[in-house]
């Protein structure tokens, strides 16, 4: 099979497509036939060494997945997994150093990460919602926002940042956002009550998803709270904040939540182009420009 590796560090050009061994699901496990896979911030991390790893061995990329169950790992029925061959499922694959990821044209996921496909949604716009999506869910949990308290969500345009807007405006959370005034129409779509001013602070918690450390921080009330995307890049606490960053876990029930949100029009799936598995490198090069609404996709 086909798969999207890098096995030297840089920019979009280290990027290569490898012929490899199609994997085999161990027990508890299942395999997954791509039909479509989401490129991430993550997977640019991983191109340029933010996360190590490698040692002249290839690491795979891609930690979204949508697809069909393929094979199952076991007595080759549903193994206990809870999974047949044939069901359209949606995965996340966590992991910065691994020798294969979802950009690829199978996958072996861990059962217990793996929900039900959203239903009327293709798969290039079903492959969008695993890792955002959950990062999303997750940094507000941590954050214990209760409706009538404010949030401020920095990135509010990007692919974290959108959902999370969503998320907390069905939560009934008042949602201000930090972007652009050409975004200002997409974030109210999504729920954003209004844009945040320049200077703008003492919102009871931020979800800081474009990363910007201390001055996400500052805009925080007295013993509010912060929660970061990136772990351990959060700031220190300070005048009684309390400050975290989520560490994204495989969690197939919060999944299906999630997905259940998709099929009741809550949330809202955004792509910004599809390229071939062998255009991956022109992905991630569109990806470095900057800019992008919405995430961008490789098909097999």
């Amino acid at each position: 099979m086909r798969a999207v590796v890098v096995s030297t560090f840089g920019g979009p050009e280290a990027v290569r497509v490898v012929e490899t061994r199609v994997p085999e699901p161990g027990a508890g496990q299942i395999r997954i036939r791509v039909a479509a896979a989401a490129l991430n911030p993550v997977d640019a991390g991983v191109r340029e060494g933010v996360f190590g790893g490698g040692s002249g061995e290839w690491l795979g990329l891609g930690w979204d997945v949508a697809g069909t169950v393929d094979a199952v790992g076991g007595d080759g029925g549903s193994g206990g997994s809870g999974w047949a061959v044939g069901d359209d499922v949606v995965a996340l694959v966590y992991g910065t150093v691994k020798p294969l990821g979802t950009h690829a044209e199978y996958v072996v996921v861990d059962a217990g990460a793996v929900a039900k496909a959203p239903a009327g949604v293709d798969a290039v716009h079903a492959a969008t919602v695993p890792l955002n999506a959950l990062t999303a869910a997750q940094a507000l949990d941590l954050l214990e926002v209760v409706p009538g308290r404010s949030l401020l969500v920095t990135g509010a345009a990007g692919a974290v940042g959108g959902y999370a807007v969503q998320l907390a405006a069905h939560r009934g959370i008042e949602v201000t956002a930090l972007a652009r005034e050409a975004d200002g129409e997409l974030l109210r779509s999504l729920g954003a009550a209004r844009l945040a001013g320049a200077d703008e602070g003492g919102f009871d918690a931020v979800l800081d998803a474009a990363v910007l450390g201390e001055p996400a921080l500052a805009r925080v009330r007295d013993g509010g709270a912060y929660a970061g995307v990136i772990p351990g890049a959060h700031p220190a606490p300070v005048r009684g904040v309390r400050t975290a960053a989520v560490e994204v876990s495989a969690d197939g029930e919060r999944l299906a939540e999630l997905v259940g949100l998709v099929e009741k029009g809550v949330l809202t799936l955004r792509v910004a182009g599809t390229y071939a598995l062998e255009e991956a490198a022109e992905a991630h090069a569109r990806l470095a420009g900057g800019g992008v609404r919405g995430r961008l996709v490789l098909v097999p």
